[in-house]
């Protein structure tokens, strides 16, 4: 079953035609029966009520459908990833596990920062990958510009297996190099009907120089290609396609189409694509999981007769149903009504229901196997990133690596009982998405919420008043700073105190230094004395993480310090866990004052694009708000303007852009690293 299985993502920057594209598949592969448009607020994968509005994708959607291709018929489950920075996390986590992606890349801008972002994280997970160049229609579309944007920004091979006849308003369809034909599509069919012709003889040239191009990309990796062309055969498409396969499954060439997926031109090739170049699940690279009781890292093959392991990588909560969650399987078969261990966290749960589905639509199912993608109903303590499987098989997937939160909001709800509502609320974002963090704080009682940037933070605020009800005040986004130090210290603390007619005692010589910049906190423990108990010395590192967390001066966070413990004082008598953690956490406190505490703020790396003739007030803009302009580079489509800014300087800049630039520039900004305030 598994060979004719696809599990795709649908990947690109914001506003590149994703979801435009998706609704398209579903409708040609017979899934919905009308094409929902994103701007109309009616797109199957929009689903969410602030998604229709907003005209954004922000949560990944899943979907089932089915395509048959030479007689064969093919599963794909398709996720359609969001194009915002804000929601990389979301595209993180479905990238994890899928096998195949389709990189939508805008034929007028190219290739876009929001693309680099996940085109490096489809390289990080080994992902397949096959280009589409969309937007053929639209004023200062240029296919072979967006294929030479992707050689010098991705560096990726690109190999076009179709080249567009005309551009903009003259695009009429494209030659398909493989079988040297012409393709168009209907019009009044809604693209449903393709009509397929021999190339024109104006056009020969243009097919003849890209198909030559095409099979000397495929001659680099394929010997039989290489054999046959320099002997003068001819080449079959069938080979063509086999050789692209191997090509693209090997990540070495990138097969890239053109279309207009507004217009309905040119997805059904992109299905068909899908089929021949994307893998099944038994064709991807294993997984690899950690072996908890050989400590080991273990390949995982997908097999669904072997013991069942899969990985949850999303939750969405359900009003009636509790939390969905949305688990790939890579080994073994899950039935309906069967118990599962949650394997990091050594819980027992139950699979009550599972489902297929379908956007916000399910179908319930018996089983799934290794390979497919489903909803399991029942589980009551998973969270995003955990694996299930069984008891006699402890291996535990690869944890996902999410980004810190960099901005705050304070929520004040009306009332005792909203407090309470508000706190259960928190609790179920926070299990749907690993980027979201609430806390309260200690000093002033109110409840902090953080998330990845304003328009992150504007959606789950919107999410808690009005799709939960929540009669709750926000208040103004706030950065979330760091603490560090800049000098080395080392520090002698002693404490002793009587508790219950018991003395507590310790004493601890830390040295604590400034790491570089991303290296994160180090704990050492190089005490002399060797007799120590471990109970001892893990409660004494307890101590230094809490304090790392509390902060210095600020109560902030702190990152990239190095503390080592170089030696200890105990007394059978005395010394106890308690004692250690205190006596760890106080001595930190007091050499990290004395090793010149620093603020450190969020510095956003922000891209803009600008018509040439506001560029210079766009930079100065981004300059007068304390930020470093790297470089510049002319389009024809505008002006592409790199450059970091703190992030606290940044907020309302979007409303200052387009009162500058007469609505006519944009710009995205992503979390970069931490610097020292004002430094």
């Amino acid at each position: 079953m598994s060979k004719t299985m696809r599990n795709i993502g649908i990947m690109a920057h914001i506003d590149a035609g994703k979801t435009t594209t998706t609704e398209r598949i579903l409708f040609y592969t017979g899934k919905s029966h009308r094409i929902g448009e994103v701007d109309d607020g009616e797109a199957v994968m929009d689903w969410m009520e602030q998604e229709q509005e907003r005209g954004i994708t922000i949560q990944s959607a899943a979907a089932t459908t089915y395509w048959t291709r030479f007689g064969q018929k093919f599963q794909i489950n398709i996720i359609d990833t969001p194009g915002h920075v804000d929601f990389t996390a979301e595209v993180e986590r479905s990238l994890r596990v899928l096998d195949g992606a389709i990189a939508i890349f805008d034929a007028v801008r190219g290739v876009e920062p929001q693309t680099e972002t996940v085109w490096r994280q489809a390289a990080r997970y080994e992902v397949p990958c096959i280009g589409y160049v969309n937007k053929m229609d639209r004023l200062g579309a240029d296919f072979f510009h967006v294929l030479e944007d992707i050689k010098t920004k991705l560096g990726a091979v690109p190999a076009a297996v179709q080249v567009p006849m005309g551009a903009e308003g003259a695009f009429e369809g494209v030659i398909d190099l493989i079988t040297m034909q012409e393709v168009r599509w209907d019009a009044a069919s809604d693209g449903e009907q393709m009509l397929v012709s021999g190339i024109a003889p104006e056009r020969e040239a243009l097919a003849r120089e890209w198909r030559e191009r095409l099979i000397d990309a495929l001659a680099q990796f394929s010997d039989p290609i290489t054999e046959k062309y320099v002997a003068g055969e001819a080449l079959e498409p069938d080979l063509l396609r086999a050789e692209l396969r191997k090509a693209a499954l090997a990540r070495r060439l990138l097969p890239l189409f053109a279309g207009a997926s507004r217009r309905n031109m040119g997805v059904q090739p992109l299905i068909d694509a899908v089929v021949d170049y994307l893998p099944a699940p038994e064709e991807a690279a294993p997984a690899i999981g950690h072996h908890l009781k050989k400590e080991q890292d273990i390949a995982v093959p997908c097999d669904p007769a072997a013991q069942p392991l899969g990985l949850v990588f999303k939750i969405q909560n359900d009003r009636e149903a509790g939390p969905l969650c949305y688990v790939r399987m890579y080994s073994g078969t899950i039935r309906a009504g069967t118990a599962l261990f949650n394997i990091g966290k050594k819980k027992r749960e139950r699979a009550n229901r599972i489902l297929r589905v379908h956007s916000n639509k399910f179908d319930p199912l018996d089983a799934l196997a290794a390979g497919d993608i489903g909803v399991i109903v029942g589980f009551r303590m998973a969270q995003t990133g955990d694996t299930i499987g069984s008891e006699g098989w402890p291996v535990i997937l690869e944890k996902m690596q999410f980004p810190e939160p960099v901005i705050s909001v304070s929520l004040e709800p009306k009332n005792l009982s909203e407090q309470e509502k508000l706190k259960e609320i928190l609790g179920i974002l926070a299990r749907e998405d690993p980027t979201f963090t609430a806390k309260e704080n200690e000093e002033t009682g109110q409840l902090i919420i953080s998330g990845m940037g304003e328009l992150h933070l504007d959606v789950l605020c919107t999410r808690i008043l009005k799709e939960f009800r929540v009669d709750a005040k926000a208040g103004a986004p706030q950065v979330t700073y760091r603490e560090s130090i800049s000098a080395a210290v080392e520090h002698t603390e002693r404490y002793s105190k009587v508790i219950a007619g018991k003395e507590n005692a310790a004493g601890l010589t830390l040295r604590v230094e400034p790491l570089p910049r991303g290296t994160g906190n180090r704990c050492l423990w190089q005490a002399r004395r060797s007799d120590i108990p471990q109970a001892l010395r893990d409660a004494a590192e307890r101590g230094i993480h809490g304090a790392l967390e509390s902060g210095i001066a600020l109560g902030y966070p702190c990152i990239d310090i190095g503390v080592t413990v170089l030696d200890a004082e105990y007394s059978e008598a005395a010394g106890t866990e308690a004692a250690f953690a205190a006596c760890a956490s106080l001595g930190f406190d007091e050499a990290c004052r004395a090793a010149g505490p620093i603020l450190l703020e969020p510095v956003m790396a922000v891209d803009l694009v600008s018509p040439s003739e506001f560029v210079g007030d766009v930079m100065s803009m981004v300059t007068q708000r304390g930020g470093q302009v790297l470089n510049m580079e002319s389009k024809p489509t505008g002006d592409e303007i790199k450059a970091y800014a703190p992030m606290a300087r940044m907020f309302g800049f979007m409303t200052a852009l387009r009162s500058a630039s007469q609505g006519r520039a944009s710009f995205t900004m992503a979390f970069s690293h931490f610097e020292k305030k004002g430094g």
